[in-house]
């Protein structure tokens, strides 16, 4: 099992790390902003999470005679996404040493004007904007910053664990293919 996980959760962690290094640079070209940012980070931890349904098949099919409890699935999946999410982290902190403050001034600017066009009260803003300089001053820990990071992509992973657990526990869903020699 420890070699599965590994596997897959260092493929996992690569494809989503990578991408979001990749894209980080469409922020600067405006290509990326906040509006389609979300969508664009969350389908690519989808893709990349998708080696949870992969690793837990392969463990059931490979090493478990094609049986496979929700929890052995469970487990497995829960472990590709703490190494995924690690890498992700570990790719946002990259990130953020290059472009950190900029972006962080950025992304207030537009939660406030997102505010604004919404309707706040003066009352509300001013107590948004001291609620942003606690989290702010917070977020500049890398430990607090890692962990925030982390919880971005755990939500992800639990959500597609627990249907592909779910799934692969039934023994007729994709079923081993069989191979035979002549």
């Amino acid at each position: 099992m420890k070699k599965i996980v590994i596997i897959y959760g260092l493929i996992a962690g690569t494809i989503v790390g990578g991408l979001m290094l990749a894209t980080m640079p469409l922020w600067d070209t405006g290509a990326l902003n906040f509006d389609n940012g979300h969508l664009v980070g969350y389908t690519t931890m989808v893709i990349a999470l998708s080696m949870i349904f992969f690793g837990i098949k392969s463990f059931r099919d490979n090493h478990a005679a094609g049986n496979i409890t929700f929890g052995k699935g469970v487990l497995i999946g829960v472990l590709i996404t703490l190494i995924a999410g690690v890498m992700y982290a570990l790719a946002w902190e990259i990130s953020y040493s290059q472009m950190g403050d900029e972006f962080i001034n950025k992304m207030t600017e537009h939660y406030f004007e997102e505010m604004k066009t919404d309707g706040a009260t003066e009352a509300e803003l001013m107590e948004a904007r001291e609620d942003w300089v606690m989290y702010s001053e917070m977020y500049k820990n890398p430990v607090i910053r890692f962990a925030i990071t982390i919880t971005e992509i755990l939500p992800v992973g639990l959500v597609i664990t627990l249907l592909s657990a779910a799934l692969l526990r039934k023994k007729g869903f994709l079923p081993p293919t069989q191979t035979t020699t002549t």
